[in-house]
């Protein structure tokens, strides 16, 4: 069962004082990298949920984020929603759809699986682009942010709209949690280690795989609404496939099936994006070959190999952070 380590509670809480102290004294473009990193988070916090914990990797959940920015800008541009209730239904039509997807492909694993979440994310970017509905390759612009004058807050703000972003990160990370402490999260573990053992429990895996993928989508829609509301347009582009392996890749570099690793993983890979751009525009090669060197290592990416680390030392009798067990 996932449960929260020391290791895994101090590198949560560093990753949000410095996010806070950051984003509190920093300038309009650490805000904008700031808020980038955390729509990333939120999107392969998603993706480690069923592929880390499930054994489901996934390469639809780039147009599952693209859903969810897509939805929330036409339920509120086009419907005439308000943005508050514009994002809660293109989060629970992202849920559904990713529902949908996790049933149609719950019968197939490994490879199959992922070629068939490959196949979902193509139909669904050939469909935006070609449908002048969803604005083509043009996309969609004015799409509004959520007005909480009220409660005074002004989301038009950068600083502002960086800590709303940071707030959706955090409740993102609690939900996930808390899913994989409860039943479906042990139901899903156990899928990935032996169904046919669960199976024979009576256990219905389509059903779980089904719903383990709708709350991992409904997350990655969150992402695709704070995507949109950030830039204000929305295009094809987010819903393209290499969004989805972009996703993977820093899963895996961060530690896939940690939840906290995703987190770090994000974190790098942007931070590695804007600084070895400044350099080169040959980044995605750097970020390449760091990626190599921990799949060589055989690592489970950089906060993994953290955590391995400390439990070997912990093994030979230092007061070290026990080895992490998922289930």
């Amino acid at each position: 069962m996932f449960r929260h380590t020391r290791l895994r509670l101090i590198t949560l809480a560093l990753l949000a004082i410095g996010a806070v102290l950051y984003g509190a004294f920093t300038g309009y473009f650490g805000l904008e990298v700031l808020t980038e990193i955390a729509i990333l988070a939120i999107l392969v916090l998603s993706l480690d949920l069923v592929a880390g914990f499930g054994g489901m990797v996934s390469l639809c959940h780039g147009a599952l984020m693209g859903t969810g920015a897509y939805a929330f800008a036409m339920l509120a541009s086009d419907l005439g929603l308000s943005p508050a209730a514009a994002m809660a239904g293109a989060i629970g039509l992202t849920g559904a759809v990713a529902a949908l997807i996790g049933a149609i492909c719950a019968r197939s694993h490994g490879i199959y699986f992922i070629m068939a979440t490959l196949a979902f994310s193509q139909m669904g970017y050939s469909l935006v682009f070609e449908s002048p509905w969803f604005g083509g390759d043009d996309g969609l612009s004015d799409v509004p942010r959520p007005d909480l004058s009220a409660i005074g807050l002004d989301l038009n703000d950068p600083r502002t709209f960086t800590f709303w972003c940071l707030a959706a990160l955090a409740l993102a990370y609690l939900v996930a949690a808390q899913v994989l402490r409860s039943g479906m999260g042990r139901s899903m573990v156990g899928l990935m280690h032996n169904e046919k053992r669960l199976r024979a429990l009576g256990l219905t895996a389509w059903r779980v795989k089904a719903v383990a993928f709708g709350i991992s989508g409904a997350i990655a829609g969150l992402a695709g609404v704070l995507a949109a509301q950030q830039t204000q347009y929305i295009s094809p582009g987010l819903m393209a496939w290499t969004v989805s392996g972009e996703a993977l890749v820093v899963v895996i570099l961060g530690g896939l099936g940690t939840l906290v690793g995703p987190l770090v993983g994000a974190l790098l890979f942007v931070m590695l994006r804007h600084e070895v751009s400044a350099f080169t525009p040959y980044w995605h090669a750097v970020v390449g070959m760091i990626l190599v060197a921990v799949v060589m290592s055989r690592a489970n990416g950089v906060y993994g190999w953290i955590e391995h680390r400390l439990s070997v030392r912990g093994a030979h009798g230092k007061p070290i952070e026990p080895e992490v067990e998922n289930a």
